[in-house]
């Protein structure tokens, strides 16, 4: 299984034994309990059920047949080692009705010769009789935001089994307490941290 989940907490920075300062990520990892056991022959594919604290059921689809038991519990360090290249997907951060200006960065209208109510305006979006309609996907006003997105290619620079957490180098979708889903796609290397043990110890040495 190379799959778990976790809700982002806060995020920070620390410092790699080579002196290089990286953007860090701080994701509660709370220990998985297997609720159902998915098979082929009852159910037609493979996969885990797990609870996530007061989380619902989340499935976890595998690729052979698991080793675990209904109420067997999966811990982080189960799942993952440091230095571990991973994508994780999760909500973007629901922004509402934006204009184009916002969700699309459009660069405005003129603001000379008197036109002040066309600075944020989107501008033409068709053409005239032919073909007389706005065509699919044209970039206009509308809900931004609140999209599933992943991203890849970060890293596993920090593991603390004792608190639950998992630092991850980079930005990753969604607010604080947001649902994400970290799947390793293939083991790293990485030369460790400087004297930090707690997000919390991170936290007051860069204020």
């Amino acid at each position: 299984m190379n799959i778990f989940f976790g809700t982002k907490s806060t995020m920070t920075q620390a410092w790699s034994k080579s002196g290089k300062r990286m953007p860090i990520t701080v994701v509660k990892v709370p220990p998985m309990t297997v609720a159902q056991i998915k098979n082929l022959d009852t159910d037609g594919y493979l996969a885990l059920q797990v609870t996530l604290e007061s989380q619902k059921h989340r499935e976890i689809r595998l690729e052979e047949v698991a080793s675990n038991a209904v109420g067997d519990t999966i811990t982080i360090d189960q799942v993952c080692n440091l230095g571990d290249m991973v994508q994780v997907t999760g909500s973007s951060k629901g922004k509402g009705f934006s204009g184009p200006m916002k969700r699309w960065g459009f660069k405005g209208g003129p603001k000379t010769h008197g036109q002040s109510d066309r600075a944020r305006a989107p501008g033409s979006i068709g053409q005239g009789t032919t073909p007389g309609r706005v065509l699919k996907g044209r970039k206009m006003a509308g809900q931004y935001g609140g999209e599933t997105y992943t991203v890849k290619n970060l890293q596993v620079v920090n593991i603390l089994p004792a608190t639950n957490e998992i630092w991850i180098k980079g930005a990753i979708p969604g607010s604080r307490t947001s649902l994400v889903q970290i799947k390793v796609v293939k083991p790293g290397k990485f030369d460790g941290l400087i004297n930090q043990t707690s997000s919390t110890e991170t936290e007051s040495t860069t204020k």
